[in-house]
């Protein structure tokens, strides 16, 4: 995943704090009781952590802060050190698939669960991307089937799902790599791992499976092109379906 570099660093006199901005995006913010929220501080860079350890030490006595994230692993060892963790566990497949049934029952929403299982075989476990994709999807109160073919970038996993269910693997394969960027390659990864039915039905061809995308995920770090990596990935997979 790429990393964002911090743009500016400001301070703030009035409530003794600073502001780390990156593009686009303001991470620190500061309520009437001096909590500072920063949020998916694993996309700060190392440096720029580092600076915000100091910015802790600094005003520890009289500020809270309050760091989120998705991938703690990124997050340097001298910010874990200074603070109290907790885990927030995601979803499993079963209540995920039921949470977005709930929402569309409550909007009126006709759907059928092989449809649904779709959306969420392509977001899972993004609740809130997955509710965005159904709510873009739905039409005359009916939520549709994704349409093979589309070229919306942001519906590309979607799409490439309905291309494996129907057995389309080149199609899929095109799809994926002309339409993911290089900074979600490692989001394809994860959706190959997080549908490993995609690739087998026996527990020996999911086995075969994972150790490809592991392969695939390992190499990607130290391969002079990721396409042509993923898109050798995604061909052995096949090979595994069709074998």
């Amino acid at each position: 995943m790429q990393k964002i570099a911090i743009r500016r660093i400001t301070k703030s006199t009035k409530r003794r704090v600073y502001d780390l901005t990156v593009p686009d995006n303001h991470n620190f913010f500061v309520n009437d009781k001096s909590n500072i929220l920063t949020h998916n501080c694993d996309y700060i860079t190392p440096n720029g952590q580092a600076a915000l350890r100091g910015v802790m030490e600094m005003y520890h006595m009289s500020c809270r802060f309050i760091l989120t994230c998705n991938y703690p692993q990124r997050v340097i060892p001298a910010l874990h050190s200074r603070c109290q963790g907790f885990h927030i566990s995601k979803l499993d497949k079963t209540e995920f698939t039921a949470r977005l049934a709930h929402i569309c029952i409550e909007e009126n929403v006709e759907l059928d669960l092989e449809t649904l299982d779709s959306y969420v075989a392509a977001a899972y476990p993004d609740l809130r991307k997955c509710i965005q994709l159904v709510q873009q999807n739905v039409v005359d109160g009916a939520l549709q089937k994704p349409q093979i073919g589309d070229t919306n970038a942001s519906d590309w996993m979607l799409t490439s799902v309905e291309l494996f269910k129907s057995k389309k693997f080149k199609q899929a394969r095109e799809m994926i790599v002309n339409q993911a960027r290089p900074e979600e390659y490692d989001d394809v990864y994860r959706f190959m791992y997080r549908n490993l039915d995609l690739w087998g039905d026996s527990e020996i061809e999911k086995d075969m499976a994972l150790i490809i995308i592991r392969n695939g995920l390992v190499s990607s770090v130290s391969c002079a092109d990721p396409e042509i990596n993923l898109s050798a990935t995604i061909v052995e997979l096949t090979g595994v379906r069709n074998g």
